[in-house]
Formats: structure tokens, C-alpha cells, sequence
């Protein structure tokens, strides 16, 4: 009975030490923030260098942010803001900055109800360039009743047009935003 006491502690000691010396090497044999160097002496600076550098464990990071997230981009990304200038009078169905993707609504002027038009532009890159954008309009014609309606892709000059309004003053906005940095 002794002995198996006595082999189960050599077992669980070299597992430990296994353990650890797998944890070491994963870390090249250095352990993370171990550099004295780098490191300042007093814990209020140490503490005050680790918050400027973002690193340490909050409520946020471990509950995950719940609202919202950073929004500076979007001001700052000229066909972004240049898309949504150029179809402000649509009502907007899903707009996320972070997929690349602006959907609007059905829209329908008050002269013509029964025909309706949808746009859904994709961001294929943030340069200002004629193929950073997928530009996608569908056409809605309504009978009678709202019920019987035909979808159809518009594959004609309103795409050609959007696109080309939109780089415009995305180049704008690109000139302004350059001369306000000098």
C-alpha cells in the first residue's frame, strides 16, 4: 500500500514538472513580461506602463464589450462616408462598417408606388479606385397588389452612375482631408 502511495507522488511530481517544462518551452524558455529591463522597478509604474500598452484584465475584455465597438474608422474612410452621402434619401435596412456592407430599403418615389428600387453596396477595398466597389440594384415592379411583385437585378446605367457619383466625392473628400492635415 506504501509503495503505490509512493509511485503515485513520483507520478504526479514528474507530470507536474512535465507540465511546466512544456509551459517553458512554449515561451522559448522565457517567461511573458520576465525582462527586468524592460520592465520598470515600482509597481505604480509598472501598472501605469501596462494600461498605456493596453495589456491587463478588465471587466470588458472578459465579458466581452456588449455595446457597440470603435466607430472612429468610419469617419475617416472617404467611400464609406461617400456611399452613404450619395444615398442618404433612401432608408437604410443594414449598414455594418466592419463586413464592408450597406443595404438600403425598398425605395419607391410618391409618384410611382408600385415600383421600387433596393441598393446594396459591397467594399472590396478602402482605396479610391473604380473596382473597390460592388454596387448592386434591384428593381421591384408591383401589380395591383403588393403581393404580386417581380424582383429583377438592374444591371443598367443607375449602377454605372452610382459608382461613379460615389468615387467623386470620395476623391473629394480625400482632397479636403489632405488639405486639413497641412
Amino acid at each position: 500500500m506504501n509503495s503505490i502511495y509512493l509511485l503515485f507522488n513520483i507520478i504526479k511530481k514528474l507530470a507536474f514538472l512535465g507540465l511546466i517544462s512544456l509551459f517553458l518551452s512554449a515561451c522559448n524558455g522565457k517567461l511573458p513580461g520576465g525582462d527586468a529591463r524592460k520592465n520598470p522597478v515600482d509597481p505604480k509604474k509598472r501598472v501605469a506602463k501596462n494600461i498605456a500598452e493596453g495589456r491587463g484584465m478588465t471587466l470588458k475584455k472578459a465579458f466581452g464589450n456588449t455595446q457597440g465597438g470603435v466607430f472612429e474608422f468610419a469617419s475617416s474612410n472617404e467611400l464609406w462616408r461617400a456611399s452613404l452621402d450619395v444615398i442618404d434619401f433612401m432608408p437604410l435596412s443594414s449598414v455594418n462598417y466592419s463586413g464592408g456592407v450597406i443595404i438600403s430599403d425598398w425605395y419607391s418615389s410618391q409618384k410611382n408606388s408600385k415600383e421600387s428600387i433596393k441598393i446594396s453596396i459591397r467594399f472590396l477595398t478602402n482605396e479610391i479606385r473604380s473596382d473597390a466597389l460592388d454596387i448592386k440594384v434591384f428593381n421591384r415592379k408591383c401589380n395591383e397588389s403588393i403581393l404580386d411583385c417581380k424582383i429583377v437585378a438592374d444591371k443598367g446605367t443607375l449602377v454605372v452612375e452610382l459608382k461613379k457619383e460615389i468615387l467623386k466625392k470620395a476623391k473629394i473628400y480625400e482632397i479636403e482631408k489632405k488639405e486639413k492635415k497641412e
